[in-house]
């Protein structure tokens, strides 16, 4: 028999961050208490927060009338609501979870032998909203500035493809022409980049030059 994959919530921010949950039942209970299926134990969560059920092949998400409330994708949720593939749960501003219709779409999150607790994900992800930039889980304080956000972000947006000088200048500097922009500002602007992500996590090259045509992001793995 094949194996049936199950859904996945992954923790992003919180004192779990790195961990994830599979919904296993057809009911699953998120808060504070002792009770929950899955147990967060930041004091803005509720005891009771959410609630995830299964419907047919779907999963809906509801809000336990929780103290300070849960968003979807940025958007105060009300009632009952669909997930989809890829939707951030936001609780109480204190947790973001992340929502995989299969396990074998999440990203695997490497341990860091000298966490104190869990797994820790390596990587870089964008709160793009708050244009927040988050290494390993941890955020990037002080912010990148916006020529390094608007690179971070094409990089990402490429997923491993190689990104031409021709697309960062574009993307970072909208209003000024290709001929405007010299190999030493580019040079400069991924150098400082790669500087900025190096405070938190020195151990991997994120970005890679790649000899005569770009740059391309590389999150490991």
């Amino acid at each position: 028999m094949d194996k049936v994959e199950k859904p996945v919530l992954l923790i992003h921010e919180g004192e779990k961050a790195g961990q994830r949950w599979t919904l296993q039942s057809d009911l699953t209970v998120v808060g504070r208490g002792n009770e929950c299926d899955l147990l967060l134990p930041e004091r803005q969560i509720s005891r009771q927060h959410i609630r995830i059920r299964r419907s047919g092949g779907q999963y809906i998400i509801e809000d336990i009338d929780s103290k300070n409330g849960t968003w979807v994708n940025g958007q105060p949720l009300k009632g009952e609501q669909l997930l989809q593939d890829g939707d951030e749960i936001n609780l109480a501003m204190a947790v973001k979870l992340v929502y995989m219709e299969t396990e074998a779409t999440a990203p695997i999150a490497r341990a860091d032998n000298n966490a104190a607790s869990g797994v820790v994900a390596t990587g870089i992800r964008l709160d793009r909203e708050a244009r927040r930039v988050f290494v390993s889980n941890r955020e990037l304080d002080p912010p990148l500035s916006l020529p390094q956000y608007r690179l971070l972000e094409l990089l990402i947006d490429l997923k491993g493809s190689i990104c031409t000088r021709e697309q960062v200048i574009a993307a970072v500097w909208p209003d000024v022409m290709s001929d405007g922009v010299s190999e030493q500002a580019i040079d400069a602007l991924v150098r400082r980049l790669r500087d900025r992500i190096a405070e938190i996590d020195a151990q991997h090259q994120y970005i890679i030059t790649v000899r005569g045509h770009g740059f391309r992001l590389d999150q490991g793995g």
